[in-house]
């Protein structure tokens, strides 16, 4: 018998919304948090499992950029589509408080509070992809379409 996957926050959110997902468990490897790992761990190709980053611009203050696994974001377009002259990652300790999700952990969908969000139009290729569902361990499969539309995000070429 299959082993019931716990829901998470952003889980619940998306019934809410009615969006269709599928939860997935992976083993977690507290050494190697990438996504590669990750990608790995489901089986399928790393571009179709993608990162949320969490940024601060310079006039703006912060934003998300969700990228595929195997990419850098582009810190210059990042900040340009942002409003922002230059933009950088916020530091590993501000992620939990700003967020509400750790490293390895977040995810576009229920952050404490709602950032604008930029999603990598790679996506776009996939019928669906793959995101962290919130915590370790868990990813979730959803449309890159739902997920943009549920998180107001803009699509646009991120990476390097």
């Amino acid at each position: 018998m299959a082993k019931k996957i716990e829901k998470t926050n952003a889980a619940r959110l998306l019934d809410r919304a009615k969006i269709h997902y599928e939860l997935l468990s992976y083993e977690v490897d507290e050494n190697d948090l990438a996504a590669t790992h990750v990608a790995e761990q489901l089986g399928e190709p790393i571009e179709r499992v993608f990162k949320t980053l969490v940024l601060r611009g310079d006039r703006n203050g912060l934003f998300v950029c969700v990228v595929p696994g195997d990419k850098e974001v582009n810190l210059k377009v990042a900040a340009r589509v942002s409003g922002n002259k230059s933009a950088d990652l916020i530091p590993m300790k501000e992620l939990l408080p700003t967020t509400g999700y750790i490293r390895g952990g977040c995810t576009p969908i229920g952050m404490k509070k709602p950032l604008p969000t930029f999603i990598d139009s790679s996506c776009e290729q996939f019928d669906t992809i793959y995101i962290s569902a919130g915590v370790r361990g868990k990813q979730m499969r959803l449309a890159p379409a739902d997920l943009v539309a549920y998180v107001g995000a803009q699509l646009c070429e991120l990476t390097l």
